[in-house]
């Protein structure tokens, strides 16, 4: 058996951060730089994802996405 690389839950965290970003760029059929730039702009990886990681991470990918897009246009004012 070889070497177990273990990891620590703050970068599991950032590879959901980055799953969150990339997902809902790939459903707005926009860069993930676009999506990353918005969501940095809000604060809402700081404000909305960590603090929600726990609930977040357990629902689908398709919920997620859901969830992402309709923070970032409350946040923005759009909804």
């Amino acid at each position: 058996m070889g070497n177990i690389m273990e990891i620590s839950h703050e970068q599991i965290v950032l590879a959901f951060v980055a799953t969150c970003v990339e997902a809902t760029a790939r459903h707005l059929g926009v860069t993930y730089m676009e999506v990353y730039s918005r969501m940095k702009k809000l604060d809402m990886i700081e404000k909305y994802i960590y603090p929600n990681y726990e609930t977040l991470h357990t629902e689908s990918r398709e919920n997620v996405v859901n969830d992402m897009i309709e923070c970032m246009e409350r946040w923005e004012g759009r909804r």
